[in-house]
């Protein structure tokens, strides 16, 4: 079964606790921490990740904190995953840039590993930040299953 880790599904919740505040100032880390019931230790890790991928904006300092770096419209699900997760591909050989199994020109199956992948990069990245937002999905901490 593909499963998004917690790190993927934390990063989802961060962006979209910032989505839902002011956009002109920064956000504190400690803020968003303790709605979203995360530790601050494990979220910096992730913040540091979202930061690499160009998705935030950090600003240090007393009145310091994290802002997007565009418009929650701007933004889709599969790249704040890919940020977080790397790779969404299903199975191993699709994960790197050039397929090293030795079956590939052979394997039966590949197919449907690669339409698998093509179905849930096409969806998530039809999904923007703001879809999420307006369709009233609750950002309220979710139980682990």
């Amino acid at each position: 079964m593909m499963r998004i880790s917690t790190k993927g599904r934390y990063a989802l919740r961060i962006m979209l606790d910032l989505a839902q505040h002011d956009q002109t100032k920064p956000i504190s880390l400690r803020g968003i921490a303790d709605r979203q019931s995360i530790t601050s230790k494990y979220m910096e890790g992730i913040m540091a990740l979202l930061l690499r991928h160009d998705l935030l904006v950090s600003t240090r300092g007393k009145m310091g904190g994290y802002r997007l770096s565009r418009a929650p419209e701007d933004y889709t699900v599969y790249e704040i995953l890919c940020a977080a997760e790397g790779e969404l591909a299903p199975v191993h050989c699709l994960s790197l840039p050039e397929n090293p199994c030795p079956m590939q020109t052979h394997c039966t199956t590949l197919p449907v590993w690669e339409g698998l992948e093509g179905v849930v990069r096409n969806y998530l990245q039809s999904v923007t930040l703001a879809d999420v937002l307006r369709n009233g999905v609750s950002t309220e901490p979710c139980s682990p299953l």
